[in-house]
């Protein structure tokens, strides 16, 4: 059984394309939240392995999500998904403890790369 991953993005599209991405290269998709208020419900209901994370959503923004999550579990696997133009934002999410980021629209092997190393690298402190 792959990896299990939780997708978090406002659009469905995006939550799509990134479905379509992972299940292609064997990764399992745990749920889909649509914003930080359910990414954190589902975190902690469904454990999963990794979580994809929009920075800007309705409701609750990733970063905000980030912390919450962390808060639940600090070991958690944390990448941001961002838009063109949002790196001052996409440094708040690193500091706040997301691991890694991917820019939309997304290159398959980038999102692959991020997944792959937030999964399996060993992060020494």
């Amino acid at each position: 059984m792959g990896k299990r991953i939780l997708i978090v993005d406002d659009a469905a599209f995006m939550r799509m394309m990134l479905r379509d991405i992972l299940v292609v290269k064997g990764f399992e998709i745990a749920g889909e939240a649509e914003n930080g208020i359910e990414a954190g419900a589902m975190y902690k209901r469904l454990r999963p392995d990794l979580v994809l994370m929009d920075i800007t959503m309705p409701e609750m923004d990733g970063i905000k999500a980030v912390q919450e999550i962390l808060k639940t579990d600090p070991d958690a696997r944390i990448v941001m998904v961002s838009a063109m133009g949002q790196q001052a934002m996409v440094i708040q999410s690193i500091k706040a403890g997301a691991m890694d980021f991917v820019v939309k629209p997304f290159h398959t092997d980038r999102v692959v790369d991020a997944v792959n190393k937030a999964l399996f690298d060993t992060v020494v402190n």
